[in-house]
């Protein structure tokens, strides 16, 4: 009953998981198409749920979503453990400048029906060993919710401290962003034909690319004044191909799972 109830509180459009979720302290900046891959800094601390996810000798792998003082959402591809460490607040992951925080891993959930071959729900929620400290580098992002509708064409934006070449040694100091619009999926199939699924979301293909270290990071769009986080960074060309979408884990059709293991544990 009580998860029942908790299921019946949940907003349409998304869930405030934290407090004023899915709006920044500071205030993002985005000039358009620039490009992940070669691409724009953000301003420091516009994104304040961007996580890195990192060994424990500081080496970043994966990206990821802050959704509420306990809680991140990442890809299942990244193997995601509790040998790992989750850094939020943090800008550039070169140098330290105070304002991140180290948390440990307390468990990792992926989803029951995480297909490596396919690609498909590939989404895992990190439970954090202790709580962040929200402050105006580190807020959550608003989930998308069940009924949400984010129509091909809009612009969103994905971040991420991911390779700006796909042939480069290293991923790059200062977190990276960039505005990337929507597809259809009959759009997206136009380009990856049927391994497109209904869980996944399509955008790009207009000039800008995530990836190789972006995996499991946001892609949100903004409704209202607010930023939902509509997809998880997935997969895409393997030579991060700014002619080519990239495919992102499609949130809204995750809410239920999402929201029954956020309230059972």
């Amino acid at each position: 009953m009580a998860f029942l109830w908790i299921l019946s509180c949940l907003a349409i459009l998304g869930t405030a998981y934290g407090r004023n979720c899915g709006v920044p302290a500071i205030t993002p900046v985005i000039t358009g198409y620039s490009r992940i891959v070669n691409g724009e800094d953000a301003v420091p601390g516009s994104w304040p749920w961007q996580v890195s996810l990192q060994q424990m000798n500081g080496f970043h792998f994966c990206g990821g979503s802050l959704i509420n003082e306990n809680w991140v959402v990442t890809a299942a591809h990244c193997g995601v453990s509790t040998r790992h460490l989750v850094i939020i607040g943090d800008y550039n992951k070169c140098t330290d400048d105070g304002k991140s925080q180290a948390i440990s891993i307390a468990q990792a959930f992926t989803h029951p029906d995480w297909n490596p071959s396919t690609i498909n729900y590939d989404i895992t929620l990190v439970k954090l060993a202790s709580p962040v400290t929200f402050s105006q580098f580190v807020s959550p992002v608003c989930l998308a919710g069940a009924s949400g509708n984010f129509a091909a064409g809009k612009l969103c934006v994905t971040t991420g401290w991911g390779l700006t070449n796909s042939n480069a040694f290293f991923t790059p100091c200062t977190l990276q962003q960039t505005s990337l619009p929507l597809l259809s999926n009959a759009e997206c199939q136009n380009y990856w034909g049927n391994m497109i699924s209904d869980v996944m979301i399509c955008a790009g293909a207009a000039g800008a690319s995530s990836c190789m270290g972006d995996s499991g990071g946001p892609l949100v769009c903004q409704e209202g004044g607010t930023w939902y986080l509509v997809g998880i960074v997935s997969w895409g060309s393997g030579k991060c191909s700014t002619r080519m979408p990239g495919v992102y884990a499609r949130v809204t059709e995750f809410r239920q799972w999402v929201d029954q293991i956020l309230a059972l544990n």
